[in-house]
């Protein structure tokens, strides 16, 4: 008897050019069709993710503090992933979203410090245990493109902690998760962020561009280790922790 072909996967994206990289690729190689939406150019989220595996919200130059209709609209929307405990993931933006929907704090850093490059993260107990779960390790460094960040919301549990910005990583109920990082970033990603926004490299704290090219050789091959075993356990979705929704502001 023939298997059925695994759902889509929803893939929120930020920008005309914007592509889902690494985490789009391995998705992909996985069997599940990628289903491309950008709210910011009119197109529509759906009702419900019944007919998807979960869904990716990626990262843009916005901030999820912006009062733009398509922001409030897909920070609403977050509320459907996790009223129906779908495997969720925000990367940067999409994390700060997630939590704005559950009512946490996406600010500036206090001295316009911004992190864009390799940063070192600490994974919290909670994180050592995702550790487990996952038979992989913590990257000891992940790459970063953001001057904002988020507190954790009451609901959720802090995985992995930063200097600069605190909350670096968190789990939101069973199967939703928020990465302050950007483990979907591929070499040609890098490559073309680090020209386009080549104006950005020179906020505080931002790492140079062959600084950063040296640290993707240095960390990445981690990070894609860590990412590969995180994903097959993301679609999974999890048993741990309980459900959580909380109205947008």
């Amino acid at each position: 008897m023939a298997m059925s072909a695994p759902l889509p996967i929803l893939m929120v994206l930020h920008q005309e050019t914007s592509t889902p990289g690494r985490v789009g690729r391995l998705l992909a190689e996985r069997g599940h069709r990628l289903d491309l939406r950008r709210p910011c150019l009119g197109d529509p989220l759906p009702e419900t993710l019944a007919g998807h595996a979960g869904a990716v919200v990626f990262g843009g130059p916005m901030s999820a503090n912006d009062d733009d209709d398509f922001i409030r609209r897909e920070i609403d929307w977050i509320g459907v992933a996790l009223k129906e405990e779908k495997p969720l993931l925000g990367l940067c933006l999409g994390a700060q979203m997630m939590a704005r929907h559950l009512g946490a704090r996406v600010y500036a850093h206090p001295e316009g410090r911004a992190e864009i490059g390799y940063y070192p993260v600490l994974p919290t107990s909670d994180g050592l245990a995702l550790s487990s779960e996952l038979g992989a390790s913590w990257p000891g460094h992940v790459y970063h493109w953001h001057r904002e960040g988020f507190d954790c919301p009451p609901c959720s549990r802090v995985l992995a902690t930063g200097d600069d910005f605190p909350t670096q990583a968190m789990r939101v109920g069973r199967a939703a998760y928020g990465l302050q990082f950007h483990p979907e970033v591929t070499h040609a990603m890098l490559c073309r962020w680090t020209v386009r926004g080549a104006a950005r490299l020179d906020a505080p704290g931002a790492q140079d561009r062959s600084r950063q090219i040296e640290g993707r050789f240095q960390h990445d091959p981690a990070v894609r280790i860590w990412l590969n075993a995180f994903l097959d356990h993301w679609l999974a979705g999890s048993s741990g922790g309980a459900a959580c929704a909380i109205a947008a502001e």
